[in-house]
């Protein structure tokens, strides 16, 4: 048999199903300017860094830091990230549930803060984000598409107020 026989062609098995537990990361400055993205996929979307765990034995910080990195390119250390102590449940959109298992239809997700010297210019992955701004809060808060979202932003004025 020649070289490469035996092998019809390679098939791509299906990514595994997506965990449904996730992590929000709000970053912002101490001047409370807020960071943003633009979702490819949805244009007009704005939200934080957003994911779900790569793995069950990945702590929620771990997927915060590797999230961050993934989505901006800034290298944070898991002991970095605030846990506000603050999760949501919520339906998983239906055009998203095809990335879970067939019986998964909502969500939990977990939220941070990422406090950040000052602005930075993120390296996007262009195959999630297609732009970024950094906003005061409020603006912020009123830009996002997720509810959860802006809900977290707005915690954050009384977060700063509470320390």
């Amino acid at each position: 048999m020649g070289a490469g026989s035996g092998t019809v062609g390679a098939v791509r098995s299906a990514p595994p199903p997506k965990i449904p537990e996730s992590v929000l990361v709000v970053i912002h400055t101490a001047a409370l300017d807020v960071l943003l993205l633009e979702r490819a996929d949805h244009p007009g979307f704005w939200q934080s860094v957003t994911g779900s765990r790569a793995s069950p034995d990945e702590t929620l910080a771990e997927t915060c830091a590797r999230e961050v990195a993934e989505e901006t390119g800034l290298s944070a250390p898991a002991a970095a990230f605030d846990d506000w102590n603050l999760c949501h449940r919520y339906e998983i959109y239906p055009h998203w549930r095809h990335r879970y298992a067939p019986d998964v239809t909502h969500n939990t997700e977990h939220v941070f803060g990422l406090c950040v010297p000052q602005r930075f210019d993120p390296l996007l992955a262009p195959a999630e984000h297609t732009r970024y701004r950094w906003l005061p809060v409020s603006d912020a808060a009123d830009a996002c598409f997720s509810w959860t979202n802006a809900e977290a932003i707005r915690g954050l004025v009384d977060r700063r107020r509470s320390r």
